[in-house]
C-alpha cells in the first residue's frame, strides 16, 4: 500500500523547517509499504490538487497531522481526500483534544475516518495494518491492559534514515541561487533545518500551553548515543552533497534536566558531531555558566526563550513565575559573549497588559544584545487551563476560533484593554522590531563581531519578519530588499573586502618572494 503523510501549510508563512512527525511515522511504517511525504509549507497544494495527487499516485491511506492554527486547513484537505474514497487518519494535539470534532460527533461534518490520540509511536503500525484489511477503528489510543494512557519510552528510538530520504522540498536555498552560491563559496548548494528530538514532556504546566497535556509532565529521553548518531548521519549527508544542515531540537525544554543535557552536549563534542543547532530553553536554566559554555562548544547558535512578558504579575497569572524578568538581560549577555543569540518570544493581551505594553517591552529589548524578538497574542487553545478559565468567566469571543482561523486575532476579551488595542500593540511590536531602521541597528550593535555574525543576524531578522508581515511572493521580497538596501550593501562591501584581503595578501607574499 502507498501511504501519504501530509502536513498542511500554516496559513501565515512558509515554515523554515519540516515537521518531525512525518519522518518518525515513516520510520515506524512496516517495510512492505511505501510512504510519501508532503509538507504543505514546502509544496503548496489546494484541495483539488491533493485529491488529484492521491488518485494519480494510487494512495491507499492518508495521515494528516495538524496544530490548532492549521486544523481548519487540515479539515478541508481531509474532506477533499475522503471524497476520492481514500481513508484519512488524523492526529496531533488538537485532534487529541477535539476527537469528536474530527469525527463529526459534535454535530458538525465528519473530516476523518479515524483519529490517533496522543503520541502515535505505538498505534501507527496497528493503524496501517487495520487500513490494509479495510477495518479501521474510529479511535486509536496508546493504553495499557488496564486502559490507562501509556507514554512511549524513547530509549529504543527508531532510526530515521536521513541519508536516504528525499529532502529536496526542504532546501531553503532557491534553485536560482544554487549556481551563484556554489561558485561563491563551497558547501552552500543546499541548506536545510532538520527537526530532531532528544526528549519529550515538560513539568512546568504553563496555563496557555498544550505540551504538558499532550506529552505529559514526566520527562522521557533518548539515549545520548542515539542522538549523537543522528547528528553524525546528518552531518555526513551535508558533507556528501556539498550543503549545509542545521538542527532544531524540538524538545519542549531542551535543558529541563541540566545534568543530562550537559552529558549529551559533552558526547556531541567528543564525537565531533557538532552541527549548528537551535533549541528551546527556559531563561531560568541558562543561569548555569557551564551549560552555556557547552551550548556554544557543541554548535548551539540560537536559543528560543519563551519570555512571554516583562511583567512579573503576568507571568504569575499564567503559572510561569519561574521566569524572572530582572534576569533576562544577564541571560542574554551570557549567551552573546559566546556568540549564541536568542529568539525572545512575548505574549501580548495578557490580563495585566495595558495600552503601551509593546513599547514598554521594547524598551527592555533595546538594552539587550541583538536577537530575534517575536510577538503573539494570548490564545486559548482547546483543553488548556487558560481555555477553561476564560470559558468559565464568559470571556471567549470566538469559542471555536480555530474553525475560522484568522492569524494574529484575539479570541477572547483582555481584562485591561480592548481587543482592538491588543491588535494595535501587536502591530507596534512587530513594526518597531523589523523596520529597516531596527534591522540596521541590530547589525550595527555587532560592529565588533565578524561580518558573518552580522549577516547571520540580518538574514535571520529578514526571515522572521515574514512571520507577521506577508513575504510569500517575489515582489514582497524585492520590496524588503530595496527597503534594506543600505544595510545589505554595507554587509556585502565588507564581506567582499574580507574575502579579497587574504588573496591580496597572498599575491603580495608571492611578489616579495619573487623579488
Amino acid at each position: 500500500m502507498r501511504i501519504l503523510l501530509y502536513n498542511p501549510d500554516n496559513g501565515v508563512t512558509r515554515n523554515f523547517m519540516p515537521h518531525l512527525w512525518m519522518f518518525l511515522l515513516q520510520a515506524l511504517t512496516p517495510l512492505e509499504h511505501e510512504v510519501v511525504l508532503i509538507d504543505g509549507n514546502a509544496q503548496p497544494m489546494d484541495e483539488a490538487q491533493i485529491a488529484q495527487f492521491v488518485r494519480d499516485q494510487n494512495i491507499g491511506l492518508v495521515g494528516i497531522g495538524a496544530m490548532t492554527r492549521m486544523v481548519a486547513r487540515a479539515y478541508r484537505m481531509a474532506d477533499a481526500i475522503r471524497a476520492t474514497g481514500v481513508p484519512v487518519v488524523m492526529g496531533g494535539p488538537h485532534v487529541t483534544e477535539e476527537a469528536d470534532e474530527a469525527l463529526g460527533r459534535d454535530g458538525g461534518p465528519r473530516h476523518a475516518d479515524a483519529v490517533a490520540l496522543g503520541e502515535a509511536d505505538e498505534t501507527w503500525p496497528q493503524i496501517v495494518e487495520d487500513a490494509v484489511r479495510g477495518e479501521l477503528k474510529e479511535i486509536y489510543a496508546p493504553v495499557d491492559a488496564m486502559g490507562k494512557e501509556r507514554k512511549p519510552a524513547l530509549n529504543h528510538y527508531p532510526t530515521i534514515p536521513w541519508d536516504k530520504l528525499d529532502l529536496d522540498q526542504f532546501n531553503l536555498i532557491p534553485k536560482l541561487m544554487h549556481p551563484l552560491l556554489k561558485g561563491f563559496r563551497e558547501g552552500w548548494g543546499s541548506f536545510r533545518i532538520v527537526p530532531v528530538e532528544s526528549g519529550r514532556g515538560c513539568p512546568y504546566g504553563c496555563e496557555f500551553c498544550t505540551v504538558t497535556g499532550f506529552f505529559g509532565d514526566s520527562i522521557r529521553f533518548r539515549t545520548n548515543e542515539s542522538v549523537v548518531n543522528e547528528l553524525l548521519l546528518l552531518k555526513a549527508r551535508a558533507r556528501k552533497e556539498g550543503g549545509q544542515i542545521a538542527v532544531f531540537f524540538i524538545d519542549d525544554n531542551f535543558a529541563i534536566n541540566i545534568k543530562r543535557t550537559k552529558s549529551l552536549l559533552r558526547d556531541i563534542i567528543a564525537a565531533n558531531a557538532q552541527v549548528f543547532w537551535v533549541a528551546q530553553i527556559s531563561a531560568n536554566l541558562l543561569r548555569d555558566e557551564e551549560l552555556v559554555d557547552l551550548i556554544a562548544a557543541s554548535g548551539g547558535k540560537w536559543v528560543f526563550i519563551g519570555m512571554e512578558s516583562v511583567d512579573p504579575a503576568n507571568l504569575k497569572d499564567v503559572n510561569k513565575g519561574f521566569n524572572k524578568p530582572e534576569e533576562y538581560a544577564a541571560v542574554l549577555e551570557r549567551l552573546a559573549k559566546r556568540n549564541v543569540y536568542a529568539i525572545t518570544s512575548f505574549i501580548l493581551g495578557m490580563d495585566n497588559d495595558t495600552p503601551g505594553v509593546a513599547e514598554r517591552t521594547l524598551q527592555q529589548v533595546r538594552t539587550w544584545p541583538p536577537g530575534l524578538p517575536i510577538f503573539g497574542l494570548l490564545t486559548p487553545l482547546p483543553a488548556t487551563p487558560l481555555y477553561k478559565r476564560l470559558e468559565a468567566a464568559g470571556r471567549l469571543t470566538r469559542p471555536r476560533h480555530w474553525l475560522d482561523f484568522v492569524p494574529f486575532t484575539m479570541a477572547h476579551t483582555p481584562l485591561k484593554m480592548t481587543i482592538e488595542e491588543a491588535h494595535a500593540e501587536l502591530n507596534y511590536g512587530w513594526a518597531n522590531s523589523y523596520s529597516p531602521e531596527a534591522l540596521a541597528q541590530a547589525v550595527s550593535a555587532l560592529d565588533d563581531q565578524h561580518v558573518g555574525d552580522r549577516f547571520n543576524i540580518f538574514l535571520a531578522r529578514l526571515c522572521f519578519r515574514g512571520i507577521y508581515f506577508p513575504m510569500m511572493g517575489k515582489s514582497s521580497w524585492l520590496r524588503v530588499v530595496l527597503e534594506n538596501r543600505r544595510t545589505i550593501l554595507r554587509l556585502l562591501k565588507e564581506g567582499v573586502f574580507r574575502w579579497a584581503r587574504p588573496r591580496n595578501s597572498a599575491s603580495q607574499d608571492s611578489l616579495s618572494a619573487a623579488t
